[in-house]
């Protein structure tokens, strides 16, 4: 079992930053496979951002491509999605996801809410 604890979501202005953990504890393998997704009001999840552990390879939807980096420290076995330029739009419960040994993990969300 793998449990995940998102963290670092608030209110924050148009144009301002934040940065998400998501801390992993539990069984930890070190191939994985962790991705960021976002859920907005009446909406469906949507995955944002993805990191590979073997190759480090990370992939970002479109929405936020040059404005979000997805990092890992697997020392601290922990995920960060930094965020920079919000937008409104980026208003949405953030959610981190592992895979490990073809079985998936879900963090409770973190809530990030940008207005002004």
């Amino acid at each position: 079992q793998v449990q995940l604890v998102e963290s670092g979501g608030g209110l924050v202005q148009p144009g301002g930053s934040l940065r998400l953990s998501c801390a992993a504890s539990g069984t930890i393998f070190s191939i994985y496979v962790m991705r960021w997704y976002r859920q907005a009001p009446g909406k469906q999840r949507e995955l944002v951002a993805s990191i590979e552990s073997s190759s480090g390879i990370t992939r970002y939807s479109d929405s936020v491509k040059g404005r979000f980096t997805i990092s890992r420290d697997d020392i601290k076995n922990t995920l960060y999605l930094q965020m920079n330029s919000l937008k409104p739009e980026d208003t949405a419960v953030y959610y981190c996801y592992r895979i490990q040994e073809s079985t998936g993990y879900w963090g409770q969300g973190t809530q990030v809410t940008v207005s002004s």
